[in-house]
């Protein structure tokens, strides 16, 4: 029995969950195995242990995937709207039906709380209601040529069988902000999801089945190896999109490979996102964004406040109210209930942020509070708050991606928004403060896609999402979102 096959499966246990979602590869509506019946495990981060195998795909099994959303594409791009629209809406309705399995079974994979997991599918499902509508908006042109006798017809067609690439960190709605859009132009994709979580995606692919999405239409391979996957499909010439969202380090291997077709890309990368309180904020609505640009996805998301700086006339007042605040969260196992704070993915990235906060306390930084690896399973890290952070410590410019938030004093608003600008990357920034003149000032002198006034969480499925400099190419989300996935047509007309 599947885990869609079960309206209650909520109240099941979650092993049961677990055994309910497929473990093959889709491959043109079916489920299949892997070349040689190839799989590997997939773990719960919050106690290391195995809770299922997978299959693990072959480069010639992603391209059976290609194979298959190539002969897909035609048919579905001849689809009416109106039909993608009700697929999406359907899938939409089905990710709410399952929303409590779905976050258990998010939360077993992925670590992060329960109400964490079940917040994401719904942010999820949003982006298939969003991109629904956005099927009915595609629109063109018409007009009179300015020299005569002729006219201009634009039409906007799908840009074809697409590539799509997600993270472990949102497992559901990476997939989701990529597919809604695909599947809303008229594109056949094959997908890709991170080793650590692809039980969400596998779990998702069956809805979209069940919702109506034509064979082929998705295509979902699993692998330990992505690299040796996924470049004979870039360098096919058969794919004509790729959307990837991960490290700037990847996205760049992925662009040179794509520079071989002329592949057209969307790349969310890296961030180091910056977060400023000036002396005019209100204290407390800045220290609870604070928490929540810091903390949302236990500090592993993209948008993560990296750099904390705050002016130096209030920053020991900040410094003593945001660790109470992170030094009571309860850390865990996340699928036990009042846990706010679950575990990081794996032991690399537990290495990593010890590593990074060992590395600015040697530097003299301090630990307010938090800031010493715990012993035991899983792979988990205590909320920590650092002050006297040392420009040159690893942290100040690099993505720590955990529950660190190292604080840092400024003076004026042109040293603070310099400082805020010295990175490669430009993806989110936050700034605190009541001055309406300010508060537009500095967000658009912030070299970044995105700019949180007074919030601590930027992310929307009705807003553009991406980055400038090092941070990606091209937006998801929003009206823009479907564009990615839109080729523009120019037809000339000769009426003279």
């Amino acid at each position: 029995m599947s885990l869609t096959e079960d309206k209650a499966a909520s109240s099941t246990g979650a092993d049961d969950i677990v055994e309910r979602v497929p473990t093959g590869l889709l491959i043109g509506g079916e489920w299949t195995e892997a070349s040689g019946g190839a799989t590997f495990e997939v773990t719960n981060p919050a106690t290391g242990e195995v809770l299922r195998s997978v299959a693990d795909a072959a480069p010639e099994d992603g391209m059976r995937a290609l194979d298959a959303a190539v002969a897909a594409q035609e048919s579905f791009a001849q689809v009416p709207a109106l039909e993608r629209h009700g697929m999406l809406m359907r899938a939409f309705e089905l990710l709410h039906e399952r929303k409590d399995a779905l976050a258990r079974l998010m939360t077993l994979e992925m670590g992060k709380p329960l109400t964490d997991s079940a917040g994401e599918i719904v942010y999820a499902a949003e982006f298939f209601r969003h991109f629904a509508g956005e099927a009915l908006r595609i629109d063109g042109g018409y007009q009179a040529s300015p020299q005569g006798g002729g006219r201009f017809l634009v039409a906007r067609q799908p840009v074809g069988p697409s590539l799509l690439i997600t993270p472990w960190n949102f497992p559901m709605a990476m997939g989701t902000r990529k597919l809604g859009p695909a599947i809303a132009a008229g594109c056949t994709s094959v997908i890709k999801p991170a080793h650590q979580t692809p039980l969400s995606m596998l779990a998702l692919g069956e809805i979209l089945l069940e919702a109506g999405v034509p064979a082929g239409v998705v295509n979902i391979v699993t692998a330990m190896d992505a690299g040796g996957v996924m470049e004979p499909m870039i360098r096919s010439g058969q794919a004509r999109k790729l959307s990837f969202t991960g490290s700037t380090k990847v996205g760049k291997i992925l662009l040179e490979q794509c520079a071989s077709t002329v592949m057209r890309t969307s790349m969310e990368l890296g961030g180091n996102a910056p977060f400023l309180v000036f002396e005019d904020a209100d204290l407390d609505e800045a220290v609870a964004g604070c928490l929540q640009a810091k903390m949302r996805n236990m500090g592993e998301a993209c948008t993560s406040a990296n750099r904390i700086y705050v002016h130096e006339s209030i920053i020991e007042e900040f410094g003593r109210r945001l660790a109470e605040k992170m030094g009571q969260m309860r850390v865990g196992d996340g699928s036990e209930d009042g846990v706010q704070v679950g575990p990081l993915i794996d032991t690399d990235a537990q290495d990593k942020v010890d590593a990074l906060v060992r590395d600015a306390l040697d530097r003299g930084a301090n630990a307010l509070t938090g800031g010493e690896r715990p012993d035991g399973p899983g792979y988990f890290y205590p909320p920590t708050v650092l002050t006297g952070v040392s420009m040159e410590a690893r942290m100040a410019s690099e993505e720590i991606f955990g529950p660190v938030a190292p604080l840092t004093p400024f003076t004026e608003e042109d040293e603070v928004v310099a400082m805020a600008n010295n990175t490669r990357y430009g993806l989110a920034s936050f700034v605190y403060t009541n001055d309406l003149r300010r508060a537009l000032r500095v967000a658009e002198r912030i070299e970044s896609g995105m700019v949180g006034l007074n919030q601590g969480v930027v992310s929307n499925p009705y807003a553009p999402f991406g980055g400038m400099k090092e941070s990606g190419l091209g937006r998801e989300g929003g009206s823009v979102g479907i564009e990615e996935f839109l080729e523009v047509k120019y037809i000339g007309i000769t009426t003279g």
